[in-house]
């Protein structure tokens, strides 16, 4: 009992002492009867009690049911509290108030701050968890202050160069007008385009009357922006060349034949220039955006003659189609039939446009220069004596050809001769890649070989694959070849030693393209390969399809190839992963370009040879309210672009190797190349 009595008495005792707390002078909780029991209990006791404070330690002596509880969190970020929600302020007394919490309040106002805390922290350790709520939702606002509304403005211009998040910064600008004048500043925005690879236009993009400028000073800033280097129609050509046939338009409808009705064309609306990084950063991301989930496909018949597309051309002016038929279809931007190129009396298997100038050969062993503003041509340059199989320009006036008659043919445009003839292949020239005065031309007599545009010979002879060259590539510094032997060399243009041997394709190596230190390649193996040149070490095998890559090209974000398997997929160049699938299946793929906000397609279904040019510029909605810069366009400064400007950006060709009729799939590797007149559609083994 005794053991029980003394029990009861601490558990008393204890009760005692944390109900003293409410009970002293100036208490706003206390009562008349509370207060009359704490001096019963303090006559009995006259030990102090200890204060318990948020920064000392809980005495064990206090029961578990008067500790204190921690706060909830605030949520983040807390909104800032609006007019009708404002919190009670008690910062003055009103007349009916009583007269110990006025007394309260005074005393407070009379302490230091130690005794302040002190006071604060007993308080809040006989609050229950609905009352330290109301604490911390009266105190947090008070806590907050704008840094933005405190700090100078070059340090918060500073901070918001941190952000690298556009989504964070866009729902920054909806804070308050402060901070949407901050945001809308082009500080942050321009940090952004730099992170992305958001980069500005170049000099001949913002004046079409501006002359191609010097290609080794523009390639020398960013190459990695340059598409493939098949064709150069980007560039201006000479206006002098397009005179002498600008006479004959009032005829040109006896040289074309119109698929679409004029009556049903649509108007292309004029794109204003955008003018900030921020305008600029989101026409791109909204169209970065389109190329994940969205775009705009518009499919049509472009002939009703059946055509193995062979050549495929999107310029800024033009999208140029050549088939085996002879034929030769211009198209404006937006896939509206312009007008048919005749002239060839066979097949055409290569071609290259150059602004308004087009080159063209195949199995009638012309090259032939075309007007495509007229329609009408201006040269017909004879001198090979088999297949024109591959054709590249140097410049406005110059185009090179390699045949099958194992020669490569330099020809003057502007008067219509043959400069050099290049001799030294054995067998025919499959495939040439162009850079400043050189010219590499790979052929299947398993070499390739380096010339001098302007003295007409050979340099070098690189030497070391096992079977037929097919494709090529060469930006300056570097040449890499793709054969038969299922390999991929790299060589040094300066003395022509093999830099390295890239195995890992198990059929023809036929798609080739390369930027700066990433090579790309594509096989008759299905699978698409991203290779570092830095170390020669793969980074990415993408199992793409199911037969020959027939088409492949890649920029600074994305691969897109294209399959006799009839698909047609996008790739993350960075991480190597499938982004979607960019067409429904056909039966076959036989090209595929693409530029910043479009692309078109080549394929065969239902019998029938479709071009699909699909958009993914941003909707007409958002021009309109986005009216300061066009979500169409790139940013126009004059002086100094967003950044080093790149070269001028060139068209995307088809790299040379054709894809074939699904009827034409079984041929089989083992069969050697043929150098007749009358070419095979290639698939992947065929010549």
């Amino acid at each position: 009992m005794n053991e029980a009595s003394n029990d009861s008495d601490t558990d008393m005792g204890a009760s005692a002492s944390a109900s003293s707390a409410a009970m002293r002078p100036g208490n706003m909780f206390a009562s008349p009867t509370a207060h009359s029991r704490k001096q019963g209990r303090m006559s009995r006791s006259s030990a102090p009690r200890p204060i318990i404070t948020p920064t000392s330690p809980l005495s064990s002596t206090i029961p578990h049911n008067t500790l204190p509880s921690a706060p909830a969190s605030p949520p983040t970020p807390a909104p800032s509290p609006t007019p009708t929600q404002r919190v009670p302020d008690w910062s003055t007394a009103a007349e009916h108030e009583d007269s110990q919490i006025k007394n309260t309040r005074a005393l407070f106002s009379d302490m230091n701050r130690p005794e302040r805390l002190r006071l604060l922290g007993e308080l809040l350790n006989l609050c229950d968890s609905h009352e330290l709520s109301f604490v911390a939702e009266f105190v947090s606002p008070r806590l907050k202050k704008d840094p933005f509304m405190v700090l100078p403005t070059e340090l918060c211009f500073r901070i918001l160069e941190c952000v690298d998040d556009p989504t964070t910064l866009a729902r920054a600008s909806q804070v308050s007008k402060k901070w949407r004048e901050l945001v809308n500043d082009d500080t942050a925005w321009r940090l952004l385009c730099q992170k992305f690879s958001y980069r500005g236009l170049s000099r001949e993009e913002r004046s079409e009357e501006d002359d191609p400028g010097d290609e080794e000073e523009e390639s020398s800033k960013s190459h990695w922006l340059q598409p493939s280097r098949a064709s150069r129609s980007e560039d201006t050509a000479n206006k002098e060349q397009l005179d002498g046939a600008s006479s004959g338009a009032a005829g040109e409808g006896l040289r074309t034949q119109s698929l679409d009705r004029t009556s049903k064309r649509k108007e292309i609306p004029s794109r204003s220039k955008a003018t900030t990084y921020r305008s600029h950063f989101k026409q791109r991301y909204q169209v970065e955006t389109a190329w994940r989930q969205g775009g705009h496909c518009d499919a049509r018949q472009i002939t009703p003659e059946q055509g193995v597309v062979t050549s495929l051309h999107l310029t800024k002016k033009y999208i140029v189609v050549a088939l085996d038929n002879a034929k030769i279809h211009v198209f404006d931007t937006e896939g509206y039939h312009q007008k048919t190129l005749q002239g060839h009396v066979m097949g055409v298997w290569a071609m290259v446009p150059w602004g308004d100038l087009l080159v063209s050969g195949g199995c009638d062993r012309d090259v032939r220069v075309w007007n495509l503003a007229t329609g009408y041509p201006q040269f017909t340059l004879r001198g090979h004596t088999s297949t024109v199989r591959c054709l590249k320009m140097s410049d406005a006036h110059t185009a090179i050809s390699g045949s099958r008659d194992t020669t490569l043919r330099i020809w003057d445009l502007k008067k219509g001769l043959c400069k050099h003839v290049l001799i030294g292949h054995q067998a025919s020239v499959r495939c040439l890649e162009i850079h400043g005065d050189i010219v590499v031309s790979g052929s299947y007599d398993t070499t390739a070989k380096i010339w001098s545009i302007s003295e007409g010979k050979c340099l070098r002879t690189l030497t070391g694959h096992f079977s037929q060259i097919y494709a090529i590539a060469f930006d300056g510094k570097k040449i890499a070849t793709g054969s038969l032997d299922t390999s991929v060399r790299i060589w040094d243009p300066t003395d022509g030693k093999c830099l390295a041997v890239l195995q890992g394709h198990t059929s023809l190596v036929g798609q080739l393209q390369m930027r700066e230190d990433v090579l790309v390649t594509g096989g008759s193996d299905g699978s698409v390969r991203v290779w570092s040149l830095a170390d020669y070490q793969p980074i990415h095998r993408l199992a793409a399809h199911d037969n020959s890559v027939t088409s492949l090209q890649f920029d600074n974000t994305r691969i897109v190839s294209g399959g006799s398997d009839g698909r047609v997929k996008v790739w993350d160049l960075k991480k190597g992963t499938l982004v979607r699938e960019l067409s429904t299946p056909a039966e076959a793929v036989w090209r595929v370009v693409f530029e910043e906000e479009k692309a078109v397609i080549m394929a065969a279904r239902g019998g029938r040879t479709i071009m699909e040019v699909w958009s993914f510029a941003p909707p007409e909605d958002d021009i309109e309210d986005f009216r300061s810069s066009s979500p169409m366009s790139m940013p126009d400064h004059s002086s100094d672009d967003l950044y080093s400007q790149p070269p001028p950006v060139r068209p995307v060709s088809a790299l040379p190797s054709t894809a074939s009729a699904p009827a034409l799939q079984r041929v089989s590797n083992a069969n050697p190349p043929s150098d007749n007149d009358i070419p095979m559609p290639d698939v992947g083994m065929t010549s």
